[in-house]
């Protein structure tokens, strides 16, 4: 009876020791899932961070790049509203009336130039047409090359051509002795065959865009030519050119090809093109 007793006294024992051996067995995983998730939390939370860093850093590129956008944009809506728009022909040229475009392209902006003009057989050349029954000047034509530039200090102007009334307005003086193939092409100066009453902003930068355009491609090789050609467009007896042609091919390719118009304008000027005279509006 007592061996039963015990027996039975044992086997609870043995349950209860069994039970909480395997209380405890269960525990253990438990913990160890929790750290485990709180270690898995804490890399997430980490990596959530960097990534809303990330996003930081490239929401203020994009804002920045939006913002520069909007600057070309504004530039470019301010040089369209002033250039290149639209194209005439070249008989047009002296009956057309400044309309707020500085320059329109003539011919489809395709120069007037035939193979033998962009013929480089007999090198590089410039020639410059006499002056007309009015002393006007008259249209310069070259072939253009690197040789041609000059390399000695220029000299001051002291020619005026005719139309030359010029006087101070705000920013300076209204008109410039223009070049018809700018100075540093070929270095031609005082030659009365080359100079034309131009107001500055025809001077520069609406001629000096394209002369630039012309420097820089005969800079880049002594082998580059360009058949070259600028006309003074006068209207009847005026003495003041109502603008330029400006026509420009390079011979090897289509690097540089223009045909553009540039009206001899002054903004807030009105120009008597009679004479030269002007009056500020």
């Amino acid at each position: 009876m007592k061996q039963h007793r015990l027996l039975k006294l044992l086997t609870s024992l043995m349950l209860v020791f069994a039970f909480a051996g395997g209380t405890n067995t269960m525990v253990q995983p438990a913990a160890q899932a929790a750290k485990t998730t709180v270690k898995y939390d804490r890399s997430a939370q980490k990596h959530a961070r960097k990534i809303e860093h990330a996003n930081a850093k490239t929401e203020k590129k994009i804002v920045s790049l939006d913002k520069k956008i909007a600057k070309l944009r504004q530039q470019l809506k301010k040089y369209a509203g002033n250039h290149t728009v639209e194209s005439v022909s070249a008989a047009k040229l002296a009956q057309l009336n400044y309309g707020g475009q500085d320059v329109i392209t003539v011919n489809n902006n395709d120069p007037a130039f035939t193979s033998s003009d962009l013929s480089t057989a007999r090198g590089a050349w410039q020639a410059y047409g006499n002056l007309d029954y009015l002393n006007r000047v008259t249209a310069a034509n070259a072939l253009l090359n690197q040789s041609q530039m000059p390399t000695a200090k220029r000299e001051p102007l002291h020619v005026d051509p005719t139309g030359w009334h010029n006087k101070r307005i705000a920013g300076g003086w209204l008109y410039n002795r223009c070049h018809l193939i700018g100075y540093q092409l070929t270095g031609q100066n005082n030659n009365w065959q080359n100079l034309m009453t131009g107001t500055r902003q025809l001077n520069d930068p609406d001629m000096l865009r394209y002369e630039n355009q012309v420097a820089d491609y005969l800079k880049a090789s002594p082998a580059h030519y360009i058949r070259y050609r600028v006309t003074p467009i006068f209207r009847g007896n005026e003495l003041l050119a109502r603008g330029v042609e400006m026509e420009g091919q390079s011979t090897d390719s289509n690097t540089v090809h223009f045909n553009v118009y540039i009206f001899n304008v002054e903004n807030g000027v009105v120009l008597n093109y009679a004479d030269g005279t002007s009056r500020v509006a």
